[in-house]
């Protein structure tokens, strides 16, 4: 076993920091700080409303992630050429947004919008891959905690930065700076260790497509895996589904929601994810998962204490750092294992898959919650949210039944 030291002073892990990096940029720029564009020159909300659906490649790349199973590029091998090949696409339809009018040629902005996503995705296929098979093992739990410390610091800039230069400089530049920005993921791609894996590249289309879904559900436990999949987290996204309005519904300012949620927030995310790895490396994925999902769950009763208390800022300051922390220490232990339990044969396609069932959580959680606020009061729905914890917490006593199979014991 390494030192926990060692394990996050390898290149490995700041190769996968850069790549978080290249990984968490482009979100921004096809969400948020593209409303926000769209707002300053006056388009209609309904409109912006409806860019909301340029993220569809997000949650469906699983359809094309085994042609990045099947197929080689030319240059710097299967993982690290698809990734260069799918930077190249950001930057170039990055800027090609970023010069593009909302109000005069809204089209193009849709259309360079979904281009971006679907490179966004694309890579994201990639980089997930590539590191599920360059690091080790017990490498699973610090490569999640640096690679998600890259993405939250590439939401940063591609969010919060370019917000604040938007009332300096115009949107093309702010485009074009982050379509630079982009060049650290080139350079992770280009100097990056080649993933060692031992299986052959699927000889067919055909098998790209089929074997990695046919091998996946004949595991004992496969369906019973999906589920857990979408519920172990299901208790945090209820508990934050509704924070911006329940915050303002006791009293706080939108300034109070955005300095705490986004600055404290935030570093309190990332500290509990580096934590959760450095634990996760000395513990294990399994025991990580058992204490990290009881200390989330239990995490949201400083929500409930909010809601009892009413608008006291040591409490929200609390209450959030505690459930960022706690949600930081389970992301880890979750991603961890997500890439623990892919067959090194299909990476991308069966990442690709988990992840995408993963995204179902938001969709399950955020449709009825405003109508179980509305009708339970807020100290019921953090009781909810704290409840909503246990089933996952018992689909854990099947665990090891997901690691019988041959493929995944030897990962």
């Amino acid at each position: 076993m390494k030192s926990i030291l060692h394990v996050f002073a390898s290149f490995r892990m700041f190769i996968v920091m850069l790549l978080g990096f290249a990984s968490g940029l482009p979100l921004g720029l096809t969400g948020g700080t593209l409303q926000a564009w769209m707002k300053t020159e006056n388009i209609d909300l309904g409109t912006i409303g409806l860019f909301s659906l340029v993220g569809l490649p997000y949650t469906l790349k699983f359809i094309w992630s085994p042609l990045m199973d099947r197929y080689i590029p030319p240059m710097f091998g299967r993982r690290r050429g698809w990734m260069l090949l799918t930077q190249v696409g950001l930057i170039i339809t990055i800027i090609a947004l970023g010069f593009s009018d909302p109000k005069l040629t809204p089209k193009y902005v849709a259309f360079f919008a979904v281009c971006v996503a679907f490179f966004s995705a694309s890579q994201d296929i990639a980089i997930d891959a590539y590191r599920t098979e360059v690091l080790h093992t017990d490498e699973l739990g610090a490569g999640a905690g640096v690679y998600i410390m890259g993405y939250r610091i590439a939401m940063i800039v591609s969010g919060a930065l370019a917000l604040i230069m938007a009332d300096h400089i115009a949107w093309s530049t702010i485009y074009l700076i982050m379509a630079t920005c982009m060049v650290i993921g080139l350079i992770a791609s280009i100097f990056g260790p080649e993933p060692i894996n031992e299986y052959a590249v699927p000889k067919t289309l055909v098998d790209a497509v089929y074997k990695p879904f046919s091998e996946f559900f004949k595991r004992a436990g496969a369906v019973e895996m999906l589920i857990f999949i979408l519920i172990y987290k299901l208790d945090v996204a209820f508990a934050m589904a509704l924070t911006t309005p329940f915050m303002m519904d006791i009293g706080f300012t939108k300034t109070d929601v955005g300095a705490v949620l986004k600055g404290v927030g935030l570093i309190a995310t990332i500290g509990g994810t580096l934590a959760g790895g450095a634990l996760l490396s000395k513990w294990g994925i399994k025991k990580s998962l058992w204490i990290f999902g009881i200390v989330q769950g239990i995490s949201g009763f400083t929500f409930f204490m909010l809601a009892k208390i009413g608008h006291n800022y040591p409490v929200m300051m609390t209450a959030i750092c505690i459930e960022n922390i706690c949600s930081g220490l389970a992301t880890a232990a979750f991603t961890a294992f997500m890439m623990n339990m892919c067959d090194k044969r299909f990476t991308a396609t069966q990442y690709a898959l988990l992840t995408s069932f993963m995204a179902l959580t938001r969709i399950v959680v955020q449709t009825p919650s405003g109508y179980i606020a509305k009708s339970m009061g807020w100290e019921m729905y953090f009781i909810i949210s704290i409840l909503i914890s246990i089933p996952g917490l018992m689909l854990l006593l099947r665990y090891d039944k997901w690691e019988q199979h041959p493929e995944i014991q030897s990962n």
